[in-house]
């Protein structure tokens, strides 16, 4: 399976051309008759599924091939899929540290792109004005780079600790967005797994590797169409 899990240096730098030159040929002997031979094959190009989010997307907790992104690239590669998995998760990012460095993660294009922030601006209040324009600054920017890309964007949900309206308007964020820019929506990328103990580390935010499963099984049923 072709799966990158980028470091932060890495994604800074993230150059994903690679050049492949092999030596050139002998020309035959003038004594010789010239040999005709078949050109060789040359290997298909994979697309790229490009995961760009947070601690969520990064595995923070678990190991990078039982995050998320890790199965569903394990899946992508049982099933023969032409695509390479890139997780391009950063643990602590907002959606402005998103915006800044989307940039740089699109050195070259992407086929699918799924987007996962916003939580952390949830979390810590942020106004939504803000975490609305950043999202959008992302969106464009994806669509700028890469304009045949499709789009996936995960819902998030938050607890109501910044009150029920900042829940409520936080949540329908998503699917604002999602319709705006034609986007395909993931309505709670948690579903199943948030305010679950049992599926949640210590800290009560970041699935286990159990509810990572079931996280990727929420991804898959709206990526799968996608993969063609």
């Amino acid at each position: 399976m072709k799966f990158l899990n980028l470091s932060l240096a890495a994604l800074l730098g993230l150059a994903l051309t690679a050049c492949n030159t092999g030596p050139t040929a002998e020309k035959p002997a003038a004594a010789e008759a010239p040999t005709t031979t078949a050109p060789a094959a040359t290997p298909a190009t994979k697309k790229r599924l490009l995961f760009f989010g947070n601690s969520l997307t990064a595995g923070y907790g678990v190991e990078p091939e039982q995050a998320f992104a890790g199965l569903i690239g394990a899946k992508i590669d049982s099933l023969k899929l032409p695509y390479e998995v890139i997780n391009a998760g950063l643990s602590g990012e907002t959606t402005a540290g998103g915006r800044s460095r989307v940039g740089w993660i699109l050195k070259q294009p992407v086929d699918v792109f799924v987007l996962e922030l916003g939580g952390n601006d949830g979390l810590r209040g942020l106004p939504l004005s803000a975490t609305r324009d950043n999202l959008q600054g992302i969106i464009d920017t994806v669509r700028r780079r890469s304009p045949g890309a499709q789009i996936v964007l995960a819902g998030m949900q938050i607890p109501p600790n910044m009150g029920q309206d900042y829940a409520q308007d936080f949540k329908a964020l998503y699917q604002e967005i999602a319709t705006k820019n034609h986007l395909v929506l993931i309505p709670f990328l948690l579903q199943g797994v948030g305010g679950d103990r049992s599926l949640n580390q210590a800290d009560g935010i970041h699935p286990t590797p159990a509810g990572h499963r079931i996280v990727a099984r929420t991804v898959w049923a709206v990526l799968q169409p996608l993969l063609k």
